[in-house]
């Protein structure tokens, strides 16, 4: 194991065995990308990073592109968000929101890791998936790298927004890398719906690993 793929080896366990006794952890589906990559899931509580650090591969070395002035301004968070998530800070005082994630992410994508993005914005508090934000199909699109859905269930039971801590199963699941210029910010949206089993989608062109290549 490479020294650069120890920090992800640790957060991967460390968050599988949080789970663990959290619950329980299910991952439905198989991780198939290989190199740089945007996931997008749904986002309805913190213990969402937990369990995609915990259903994500080691080898992915995920990070979590997610507002500075949050997670790097209180002492403990900052802890938490650089030793026990990588979490990449993006500036959202910024005047370009999107000019500030493809400075954090970008550099992370070159190196052939996996960056995890929320693109509802916020955590929903009424188990519904509100609207994306354009950020990650740009980034992807821009960056030359597949975009996969995921879904995530039963992180709200767990650990609710503004609520308490209650053990509760939980459930990812894993879709399948899209081709980001075949695929709108809608469509992906549906995408993540369907893997939660919300909606039927009609299918988007998957991507292709031989055609990027």
């Amino acid at each position: 194991m490479t020294a650069n793929r120890m920090p992800s080896a640790f957060r991967h366990w460390l968050w599988r065995t949080v789970c663990a006794v959290s619950g329980g952890l299910t991952v439905d589906g198989r991780w198939s990308a290989s190199g740089g990559c945007v996931v997008v899931a749904n986002h309805a509580s913190h213990a969402d990073t937990a369990a995609l650090l915990a259903a994500l591969p080691s080898a992915a070395r995920p990070v979590f592109g997610a507002a500075a002035d949050y997670w790097f301004e209180v002492p403990v968070r900052r802890f938490i968000a650089t030793s026990l998530a990588g979490i990449l800070p993006v500036r959202r005082s910024s005047d370009s929101g999107y000019a500030a994630l493809l400075e954090a992410a970008g550099p992370a994508l070159k190196a052939g890791r996996t960056v995890v993005l929320y693109p509802e914005g916020t955590r929903s508090t009424d188990d519904t998936i509100r609207e994306f934000r354009s950020g990650a199909l740009r980034l992807a699109r821009d960056c030359g790298v597949p975009i996969i859905p995921v879904a995530v269930r039963g992180t709200a039971d767990v650990l609710p927004k503004n609520g308490r801590y209650s053990p509760a199963p939980m459930r990812v699941h894993l879709g399948v890398p899209l081709d980001p210029h075949l695929t709108s910010v809608s469509q992906l949206r549906a995408h993540v719906a369907a893997l939660r089993g919300d909606v039927v989608v009609e299918p988007v062109e998957q991507y292709s690993f031989a055609e990027a290549a």
